[in-house]
């Protein structure tokens, strides 16, 4: 069985590291905004992006797009080009949740650990999960084609996994994309994310990554 996590939900505070980097950002151009209120609005605006655009493009456009379109709502005045290029290169800094490094290695000792997430591979090769786990264990939206929480990921991923696939998810549109596409999810808790309150619950939830191994090996 494969077992895969969502990198910048599960297994990455994306918003600490990316609200640190916008936060930067602000100070270069001389902004007066927080960089959590960057980072906000950016990933609503990616998100919204992967949802609606009919056709796959990578996700550094997607990111691309979404600070522009930032920019234009907070009518900030940058090149967001340059502005995302040094966005995506800071991932290499955004921290792992405090239980990650250490509990990883240990549940891949017991499965197949991998990540199914929205990202690009070069995007993947910068972040501290990529020393983790086994790269053919990687399934990146680019790799598939297709992005969360469009069903056709979720099926790919399962192909991959030869049909035997858990998730181990935490944004609330992971949740939801995964069990309507009918993959097995463990919700792991982590804090700024909450379920959708429309959408179908996941039977089992951990509080940590020593958690889901626990509610694996039941």
């Amino acid at each position: 069985m494969l077992v895969t996590f969502d990198l910048f939900s599960a297994l990455i505070d994306s918003r600490t590291g990316g609200s640190a980097a916008l936060g930067r950002l602000a100070t270069e151009h001389g902004w007066d905004v927080e960089g959590s209120r960057l980072y906000d609005l950016w990933d609503a605006h990616n998100k919204a992006s992967q949802r609606d655009l009919d056709r796959w493009v990578p996700f550094a456009e997607h990111c691309r797009r979404a600070l522009a379109a930032t920019y234009v709502e907070l009518r900030l005045a940058a090149d967001a080009d340059d502005d995302t290029e040094e966005l995506l290169a800071s991932v290499e800094d955004w921290p792992l949740w405090p239980d990650v490094a250490s509990q990883l290695p240990e549940l891949a000792q017991r499965h197949r650990v991998g990540v199914l997430s929205n990202v690009d591979d070069a995007i993947f090769a910068r972040t501290r999960v990529a020393p983790l786990v086994d790269d053919t264990a990687v399934l990146t939206s680019e790799r598939l084609q297709a992005y969360k929480p469009a069903p056709e990921l979720y099926h790919r991923a399962l192909e991959r996994a030869d049909g035997e696939l858990t998730h181990v998810a935490t944004s609330a549109r992971d949740v939801r994309g995964a069990l309507e596409a009918g993959i097995r999810v463990v919700r792991l808790r982590r804090p700024g994310h909450n379920l959708d309150p429309a959408g179908p619950a996941p039977r089992d939830e951990a509080s940590d990554v020593r958690g889901v191994g626990e509610l694996l090996g039941r």
